[in-house]
């Protein structure tokens, strides 16, 4: 296969998975509004897992591999990304009643923001001296597409603020996640650390849903809700990051990021679609601005040997 041919594979796929996120968001994940969050983000992980056990069983055999510090990084992993991560999403999702989806979906785009600034940190990685800049303009930019020229009002009840910085908090989830994830696949590949991944968060759910006292709503999940899983779980949830993986081993981060921005575009054209929503012309510049500054935010990066891409 000729380089050219493998890029505009590796494009192709990337672009494909992050429409079906987009799609995800708006169709999919919206049908399950009558269950319990955590409940939701238990299923979306743990059905994955039960069906990954028929083609990736051999994984077992790194828990004999594994370091205590692979360990610790695999759960960091599961815990921001799959737990903590998922949860602030859907939960900002269910905050706003799916009525202002683009949005969130847009804001949890930052994620670049956090994870490149989370990579001089924990990897000691040099930040490009353009960083603060883009990430300043990118923050700026996010206001304006919450809440416009209007000055945030928690007291009236609104639960647009809110669900701003749940959708935050998943981008910085999100971002530490690449950060971990960046770590273990320096000596795992994306197979393995994609089996464990949804294996733990499933498990750290797991928990979670037993101290809340949420595992008793499992006769609340309808033959409707169960069939809405099994396609999350073939298509927009697992199916969809395998594929974004096969297309990330064939392009440059940077021509990844690009194709990326699929999920936003594809999220505002489903909103349409479905919801007849629409933003405002203050949103759509804000959003142009947005998307343009995480562009050139991992443009520079790139330079400087920084590969922040998602996981």
């Amino acid at each position: 296969m000729t380089g050219r041919k493998s890029i505009i594979i590796g494009a192709t796929a990337i672009s494909l998975a992050a429409i079906m996120w987009g799609f995800d968001g708006v169709v999919l994940t919206p049908r399950l509004y009558n269950l319990d969050i955590g409940l939701v983000v238990f299923i979306l992980h743990a059905l994955p897992f039960v069906i990954m056990q028929l083609l990736f069983y051999k994984q077992y055999k790194y828990l004999k591999i594994f370091t205590a510090r692979d360990y610790l990084i695999i759960f960091l992993i599961a815990l921001f990304g799959g737990a903590i991560g998922t949860l602030s999403i859907v939960k900002a999702l269910f905050l706003i009643n799916f009525k202002e989806l683009s949005i969130v979906v847009l804001l949890q785009k930052l994620q670049p923001v956090f994870a490149i600034a989370l990579a001089a940190i924990i990897l000691k990685e040099r930040l490009n001296k353009y960083y603060l800049i883009w990430a300043s303009i990118a923050l700026f930019a996010g206001y304006f597409l919450t809440f416009g020229f209007s000055i945030p009002d928690i007291s009236t009840g609104s639960k647009t603020a809110l669900s701003a910085m749940y959708a935050l908090l998943a981008a910085f989830s999100f971002g530490s996640s690449t950060v971990f994830s960046k770590m273990i696949l320096k000596s795992y590949d994306f197979k393995t650390a994609t089996f464990y991944r949804y294996g733990l968060t499933a498990l750290i759910m797991l928990v979670f849903i037993i101290i809340s006292g949420k595992i008793s709503d499992f006769p609340k999940v309808t033959g409707l809700n169960w069939s809405i899983f099994l396609i999350i779980a073939f298509t927009t949830g697992s199916g969809a990051i395998f594929l974004y993986y096969f297309g990330l081993n064939r392009v440059k981060a940077t021509i990844a990021v690009i194709c990326e921005l699929f999920f936003p575009i594809s999220t505002i054209i489903f909103d349409y679609i479905f919801n007849h929503s629409r933003l405002s012309w203050i949103q759509w510049l804000s959003a142009a601005v947005m998307v343009f500054a995480i562009i050139n935010l991992n443009r520079s990066q790139a330079t400087e040997k920084t590969s922040p891409e998602n996981f």
